[in-house]
């Protein structure tokens, strides 16, 4: 292994530029091949590769989902809630917190590119871009290292979508309210594709502006402390250009951007709520705290390069810089308070976290290597530069100081086809520094010098896996795999308030590495399918989280985490017209109550998700009138009773409908009805919560009605 590792560095030297694979995916489109697109995958891979070759749980989430979520909410992470098992509650708001799959943090690419900073997980990561622009969404379930640093719950990969022969336009423009003056929001997006000979263009661009929300009682929603979605405007700008060229067109060049921007448009306050009461946080018109409005501001750059026949493999590879800013509302809790600038209690500020990442991810397959039938190897090296910082933006104070992190990941993947089986193994190394340069904590950490320093994160992640197809209906699989993160490391650096500390002495930045065995099937026949797996994870220096009391913000536990799961999916075609599927996942996570102890504290709802049962009806009325009708349940759960850590979470059914009618060459309509039942509930991250300016309820019943026409 370490000989093939070796090879991949030197293979690496080779490479000169950058190229995605699910754009060489396309460039293969013509070719004959028994193999669809809806088939195969290529997050964790780089290259093609068919779903049951694969030793894991993956999804592939379809331009249909996400169309059908769409015609329902602009919620960008709604569709993973609605179509990925162990994909927690959507939290409705601009953040992700709490948001985890199988009860961890997972890694969220935008073709292929990270969208969040291993350094300082914001919670922003769910709106990068408009799902406008993305084709289909592939998710790895579980620990994972193949795409670098942060996935330890898994990859979630957002594609965007790919030229058609020809030129095509699509107007899409949505409207929606909940009966409300204010509540009223709308969008309009064009969507531009051309291709012809050698060269393709995608050009799309979208505006949204969101109204207030309501919950089932009329009330208004509570504005969340990390930043909310509600009474705010998006606008996306993407663009991708390529041309194949050289021999047979064997060779690709392409260059893609993406501007994405989300901001607060400030004609609201937050109302803190009163859970004594059962009175929820709400928000009434006025000038929100401090100067400025949050926001997310996302900018990424891609160019890339493929062979088709480089050395006898197929050569991708990326060069990219991705910039990502975040600012967050304006608070006057404690922690923001200093007295050399204004008296205790009366200073409001916010932060800010930006982060900028320079990089380039490399791969290399070559099948039938030595002349072996079926026998594959993948193999290269990634590379990352990413600087990130946390500042108070009113007052221009340090909070997170300036991190730095450098890391080269060489890998190699070895798998054999051998009639029904196919093996699998490899390792990925992971050599990567953290930096930090010294700096002094705020007036509420006692304005303790904290000496910089640096860490050194060097470890190999290997992986096996196994799949037997028994016939062409029934495959299982048997796996193990280890995923690499670092903790958040911005909130131990904030948060260090005793003197003589230095970065490299700080125990709660050492890595997570995550062990990952799995078992599962797959089983498709005809007009039925059913998937299931079982998971178990574990941690040894893992991370779970609490809320500090006094300001509200959560506090890094680190300890032995492991977690437990078992899910399904399954679905049955009574006809062309009329199909079901169906979905379950139970997740326990546990830790413990004092350090060297037992692991018997159950993890609550910031980490891992109550039990989930999704189901969703498609029904074809007519040749032009279908409908989808879904049902999603949460059950109740009661954790840690008479001990820290208590909780409970109360269970609850939402049903969604959408209804589109065909009008042929006028375009297709489409009216959404999300909670159709107006049910009224509390979000169930908020029930974990514990402050009352966290007492969120979700929302009520919303309508909205989409026009999309292409031409």
């Amino acid at each position: 292994m370490k000989t093939l590792l070796s090879s991949s560095i030197t293979l690496a030297l080779l490479l000169s530029a950058s190229a995605q694979a699910q754009d060489n995916a396309s460039a293969d489109r013509d070719k004959p091949t028994a193999t669809t697109l809806d088939n195969v995958i290529v997050t964790g891979t780089r290259a093609p590769k068919a779903v049951d070759r694969i030793p894991g749980a993956v999804s592939i989430i379809t331009l249909q989902e996400l169309n059908n979520s769409l015609s329902l909410t602009e919620d960008a992470t709604a569709v993973l809630t609605r179509t990925i098992p162990g994909y927690s509650e959507s939290t409705q708001a601009l953040t992700n917190s709490g948001e985890t799959l199988r009860g961890r943090i997972a890694l969220r690419l935008f073709d292929g590119i990270p969208q969040t900073s291993p350094l300082r997980e914001t919670n922003r990561a769910g709106s990068f871009t408009d799902l406008g622009v993305i084709g289909r969404i592939e998710v790895v379930n579980g620990p994972s290292a193949a795409e670098g640093v942060g996935a330890a719950g898994g990859i979630i990969n957002y594609i965007s979508k790919t030229p058609e022969e020809g030129s095509h336009t699509t107007v899409s423009t949505r409207y929606s309210t909940q009966g409300r003056d204010d509540s009223d929001g709308w969008k309009v997006g064009l969507t531009f594709g051309h291709k012809e000979d050698a060269y393709d263009l995608l050009l799309s661009t979208s505006f949204v502006d969101r109204g207030m929300a309501y919950d089932a009682k009329g009330r208004k929603i509570g504005m969340r402390g990390s930043g909310t979605i509600n009474d705010s405007e998006s606008k996306n700008l993407f663009l991708k250009l390529g041309s194949n060229f050289g021999e047979d067109g064997m060779q690709r060049l392409q260059a893609s951007v993406s501007r994405f921007n989300l901001t607060g448009k400030g004609n609201y306050t937050g109302i803190n709520g009163d859970r004594a009461k059962n009175i929820t946080s709400t928000s009434i018109a006025g000038t929100p705290l401090g100067a400025k409005t949050e926001f997310n501001d996302f900018n990424q750059f891609v160019l890339s390069y493929s062979h088709a026949d480089f050395f006898g493999g197929t050569l991708l590879a990326d060069t990219y810089r991705a910039d990502q800013a975040m600012r967050y509302p304006a608070e006057k809790g404690s922690d923001k308070q200093d007295p050399l600038i204004a008296p205790l209690g009366q200073l409001v500020d916010q932060s800010e976290v930006n982060s900028q990442k320079r990089g380039v991810r490399t791969s290399w397959t070559r099948g039938d290597l030595f002349g072996v039938e079926g026998l594959e190897l993948r193999a290269g090296v990634d590379v990352v530069k990413d600087l990130t910082d946390q500042r108070l933006a009113l007052t221009h104070r340090v909070w997170v100081p300036p991190m730095e992190y450098k890391s080269t990941a060489p890998y190699a993947q070895l798998s054999w086809d051998i009639g029904p089986l196919t093996v699998s193994g490899g390792l990925r190394q992971e050599d990567g520094t953290l930096s930090v340069d010294s700096y002094t904590t705020t007036y509420y950490n006692k304005r303790v010098f904290v000496e910089g320093g640096k860490l050194d994160y060097k470890t190999e992640l290997p992986n096996f896996g196994v799949v037997y197809r028994f016939n062409e209906q029934l495959s299982a699989y048997a796996s193990y795999s280890e995923g690499f993160s670092l903790p958040n490391v911005g909130i131990p650096l904030r948060n260090i308030n005793k003197p003589g500390q230095s970065v490299s002495g700080i125990l709660d930045l050492q890595a997570i590495i995550v062990e990952n065995k799995e078992v599962g099937l797959n089983w498709r026949a005809g007009n039925a399918s059913f998937s299931g797996s079982y998971y178990r994870s574990y941690s040894d220096f893992g991370v779970s989280l609490s809320t500090d009391p006094v300001t509200g913000d959560f506090v890094m536990n680190r300890g032995p985490v492991r977690i437990n799961g078992i899910e399904f999916s399954g679905s049955y075609d009574f006809n062309d017209d009329l199909k079901i599927n169906a979905m379950y996942s139970h997740i326990v996570g546990k830790t413990w109550f004092v350090k060297n102890g037992p692991l018997d504290k159950r993890m609550g709802a910031n980490d891992v998700s109550p039990d989930k049962i999704g189901v969703n009806l498609y029904w074809r009325v007519a040749e032009q009138v279908d409908l989808n009708l879904g049902a999603m349940t949460l059950l109740s759960r009661t954790l840690n009773q008479g001990k820290s850590g208590a909780e409970h979470t109360s269970g609850r059914t939402l049903l969604d409908l959408s209804v589109n009618y065909d009008t042929g060459r006028f375009g297709r309509l489409t009216l959404g009805v999300e909670n159709l039942f107006n049910k009224q509930y509390i979000l169930t991250t908020s029930e974990a919560s514990s402050s009352n300016d966290d007492w969120m309820a979700g929302r009520g019943r919303v309508f909205a009605l989409s026009h999309n026409i292409s031409f």
